[in-house]
């Protein structure tokens, strides 16, 4: 419903969209684009739990702080695993870009993104969080239904259209039409996992032990899902578990496929799954609009590809897909009358709501 107050307000406060994401937080504002790209992690001091570094600073902490010191990622498999510490994150992202200090703004409205699996309880505190970071107005959108609109698929019109969304800690899947999801599935496999996949293959065959940042640039670098045109290879350090020494050794993409097929096969499991709960008439259509790919797994080399093989339909990775989630957020903000069937859950406003 049309509320003359919050048009005024919106009007001098800076609206903002959060994907919440376990890898990464991303921040945009309403009429000015994506302001903050960073690291879901916060480095704290243990004894007073007090905030050091958050973001980009804090990550470059993971695995070099000294024994009083944590670097953290508050969010785990795309839920808030400490909602503390994810509070105050959100709290320095949204002061970061809606400083009033020289201007009396009113505080903004907050869409945040959350996976379609979450529970109730998990969708209450990630709405408590956004608002007691300094929200005046909190609404909720899952993850799949805001990438498809930041991916400019026509979910609010009578034809299916279809989304994966691969993200750090959760790959989305969701079949929409009219402005609702007709089938979902949240599945906690995800970038996280693919890494963890090749460090457990590097300990395994190599006796390395190597370390998760070490693994995500070979993921990024090499890593596939259908094999390539032609072959690479990448040098992987880390620490020999025999001789407890530095080692480096070359590692070709085609063992990186071979350590990750196993979470590449899961997803394409859940895919094939989610069509064959899809009603006929939908299935015709994505036949025809083919599958959208969204979110950092999305690049992986080659998964298009697999999964179009896999599935029958045309698979296509969609414009910028690892901002798809947040620009549907902006998305509804500038349009909330029209999105407002699309939101997980209703607005709800903080004790200072005018404020």
């Amino acid at each position: 419903m049309f509320n003359p107050l919050n048009a005024v307000l919106g009007l001098f406060s800076n609206d903002i969209s959060i994907d919440l994401g376990t890898a990464n937080t991303l921040v945009l504002v309403r009429g000015k684009g994506i302001v903050i790209n960073e690291p879901s992690v916060v480095a704290i001091e243990k004894k007073s739990k007090k905030v050091l570094k958050v973001g980009v600073e804090a990550k470059k902490m993971v695995g070099r702080t000294p024994a009083n010191i944590v670097a953290i990622r508050p969010l785990r498999d795309g839920v808030i695993s400490d909602f503390e510490i994810t509070e105050r994150m959100l709290d320095y992202f949204i002061k970061k870009v809606h400083d009033n200090a020289f201007f009396n703004l009113p505080r903004p409205r907050v869409v945040v993104g959350i996976p379609s699996g979450v529970t109730e309880v998990e969708r209450r505190a990630v709405q408590d969080a956004a608002l007691n970071a300094g929200a005046r107005e909190a609404f909720l959108i899952e993850e799949p239904m805001a990438a498809a609109i930041g991916a400019g698929l026509p979910v609010t019109d009578a034809i299916g259209s279809m989304i994966v969304d691969i993200g750090g800690g959760t790959t989305e899947v969701a079949v929409l039409s009219l402005g609702g999801i007709v089938v979902s599935r949240s599945l906690r496999v995800a970038g996280d996992e693919m890494n963890e996949d090749l460090v457990n293959y590097a300990r395994q065959k190599y006796n390395l032990l190597v370390g998760e940042r070490m693994a995500e640039s070979i993921k990024m670098a090499i890593g596939s899902a259908y094999p390539l045109e032609e072959e690479k290879t990448m040098t992987l350090r880390g620490r020999n578990l025999i001789t407890g020494l530095p080692e480096s050794i070359e590692i070709s993409s085609v063992e990186v496929r071979e350590a990750l097929s196993a979470s590449v096969q899961t997803i394409v499991s859940v895919v094939r799954s989610a069509i064959d709960d899809t009603p006929p008439e939908l299935v015709s259509d994505l036949m025809e609009s083919g599958i959208a790919l969204a979110g950092g797994g999305s690049l992986l080399l080659g998964l298009a590809e697999r999964l179009s093989e896999e599935t029958k339909i045309h698979v296509f990775v969609a414009d910028d897909p690892l901002t798809c989630v947040v620009r549907g957020g902006g998305a509804v903000l500038q349009d909330l009358d029209t999105y407002a069937k699309v939101l997980a859950t209703p607005g709800r406003r903080g004790t200072n709501g005018a404020r």
